[in-house]
Formats: structure tokens, C-alpha cells, sequence
């Protein structure tokens, strides 16, 4: 059996340490505040630090990564005879994945004899990082990259994603919500309550009145469409918000009796857009 390497990118939100835990490479996307002028990668700014700038008004923006930078990372395994598995930010919210394609395919003719697979995840944050731990686990089976590319695309649409924002102005910054939408749900304590789609995009599926009951309506997603509500993988993803994220961890095991296998920040290049107070829950269910 060929050995190959999986590689990922920060938008999964799962810490290099761990990611080198489960075999899995990652490459590091950037993102920049209007105020300076610098980019800037996760190791570069503690993550409190990021969203106190946010909560001072900074804006933080992001930007996809280029063909060059992919194969840059891609090519040395390519050189020491490893294929490549790389499991992408979702095209739905931006186009990284076309560039790690566009690298793929330069590198394939530099390299016919070396396999290099792009997997759109359609996932973002520990949704895509979930997709990442669970197809590693089918690496460390010893499932060749065809198979495990194989899984990755079969279970992908099978990753739940639910998510609800605390402040509307970062998702109006953002252009998803209109600034008068903002402006009547902030004054009415209005909180969204979103999932990622088949498209691997942000949509809004209800809105609900109060932090508490937002984040009780996220915990009853997992009840509700979780494929296996007692055993699942759990992870949960939070900008800034450990107490309520460690909630919804509560909220999930008294109803399921489902731990929580990891709780982790939501990084600048999500957070960019969804802003602190962000909580999202993610799992295998029968539908998205």
C-alpha cells in the first residue's frame, strides 16, 4: 500500500498539536485587521487578544490562500514518495479549495506517478475539523487514499452543523443580514440560529428570542438529528465563549448521555465573520 499524507488548513479550528496527534498536516490560512498592515496566521495573535480587538471595533477580514502556497506544502511529500489527501474549507464560504485544486493539478503533471486528492469538506470550523479526526481514523486502519478519500466524500453531507451568534453586526459586516435586520435584532435580543447546507454555505434556519434559549435550541439539534445520539462524536466550537460552549456540552449529555470530545476556539478565519459569542455544535447525523 502506497503511503500518503492528509493534509487540512486552519479553518478546521483544531490546534496543530492535536491535528499532528491524529497524523494530519495542516497549512496555515491568514487574515488581517483594517487597521494594520499585516496579515497575520493563528500563532501570531493570541485568540482572547483577537476578539478583545473585535469587541474594540476593529474589523478583521480574511483572504483565501494562493496555488503557490498549496504547492509549496503539497510538493515535499510528493518528493518523498507520498500521495496526498487534502481535506479543504469549504467552497461554499471561500475559495481556498479552488486553489488547492489549481496546485493539484500543476503538481500531478510535475508528478504523474503521485496521487493528490482534493476533498471539497463542505464543512467549516470543528465541522470540517470533525470530518479531518473521522477520516484520519480510516488512515490509521490502513485504508489506502482512495478509500479514505472515498469516506471522506460519503460522510461529508453527513456533518451537522449548527451554529447561533451573539452580536448581529459581524454577520451584517459580513453582508449575510441586511443592516436593519442588525439593527431590530439587536434591540429585540434577537439570536440567529444557523446550520451550513448541502453547498457548504451559511443559512439562516429560524431566529430565537435570548442567549439561553439560542443556545438550548442548538443543544436540541444534536437530540434531534444526531445518528447516533448516544454515541456520537461530539465536537463544539466557541469564539470566546468557554462557559457557554462547556453548556451546551451539559445540555447534550443530560439529554443523550453523548460526551463531548472536544471543545475548541473558533479561530480568526471563521471568527472573522461570525465575531465572539459564537457557538457552534457539530456531529455525524442523518441529515445536515
Amino acid at each position: 500500500m502506497k503511503d500518503f499524507v492528509i493534509i487540512t488548513d486552519s479553518a478546521c479550528d483544531v490546534k496543530p498539536a492535536l491535528l499532528a496527534e491524529w497524523g494530519v498536516e495542516n497549512i496555515e490560512l491568514s487574515f488581517r485587521f483594517d487597521a494594520d498592515d499585516r496579515d497575520y496566521f493563528n500563532c501570531d495573535m493570541p485568540i482572547r487578544r483577537f476578539y478583545d480587538r473585535m469587541r474594540g471595533g476593529d474589523i478583521a477580514k480574511t483572504a483565501a490562500i494562493n496555488p503557490e502556497r498549496f504547492a509549496n506544502t503539497f510538493e515535499p511529500f510528493l518528493q518523498q514518495g507520498k500521495d496526498v489527501l487534502h481535506l479543504s474549507f469549504s467552497s461554499g464560504l471561500s475559495i481556498t479549495c479552488n486553489s488547492a485544486r489549481l496546485a493539484a493539478e500543476e503538481l500531478t503533471e510535475k508528478y504523474p506517478e503521485r496521487k493528490i486528492i482534493v476533498v471539497d469538506t463542505l464543512a467549516a470550523s470543528a465541522g470540517q475539523g470533525l470530518l479531518v479526526y473521522l477520516t484520519a481514523q480510516k488512515q490509521k486502519e490502513g485504508c489506502t487514499i482512495e478509500e479514505v478519500a472515498d469516506y471522506a466524500e460519503q460522510m461529508k453531507l453527513q456533518i451537522c452543523h449548527w451554529v447561533t451568534v451573539d452580536d448581529l453586526v459581524y454577520l451584517k459586516r459580513g453582508g449575510r443580514i441586511s443592516p436593519t435586520v442588525a439593527l431590530v435584532g439587536k434591540a429585540l435580543g434577537i439570536k440567529p440560529i444557523i446550520h451550513v447546507d448541502n453547498d457548504g454555505k451559511l443559512v439562516s434556519v429560524s431566529k430565537v428570542r435570548g442567549r439561553k434559549h439560542a443556545l438550548a435550541t442548538v443543544a436540541e439539534k444534536y437530540t434531534e438529528l444526531a445518528k447516533d445520539p448516544a454515541g456520537g462524536t461530539v465536537f463544539i466550537s466557541h469564539g470566546d465563549c468557554l462557559e457557554d460552549a462547556e453548556k451546551v456540552a451539559e445540555l447534550v449529555e443530560t439529554a443523550t448521555g453523548a460526551k463531548t470530545a472536544l471543545i475548541t476556539d473558533i479561530g480568526p478565519v471563521i471568527g472573522a465573520h461570525a465575531g465572539p459569542g459564537t457557538i457552534a455544535l457539530f456531529f455525524v447525523g442523518k441529515e445536515r
